[in-house]
């Protein structure tokens, strides 16, 4: 998940602002956090699953 879409329980701002001490700590902390896929969007993500299924599936056709 990224923060650009979560809202701070304490300030009820958007987190990416880091209105309040809470906002940029868990700011920070997911800055520190983040993975390999982590700044894919969803769709993305599914449209590289998608993709690697399709080259499997056509590999697997190759090689049968």
């Amino acid at each position: 998940m990224t923060y650009d879409r979560l809202v701070c329980a304490n300030c009820s701002g958007p987190v990416s602002e880091g209105r309040c001490p809470v906002c940029r700590a868990n700011r920070q902390r997911m800055e520190e956090e983040r993975g390999l896929f982590s700044s894919l969007s969803p769709a993305a993500l599914i449209a590289l699953i998608a993709a690697l299924i399709a080259a499997a599936l056509i590999m697997r056709h190759a090689f049968a």
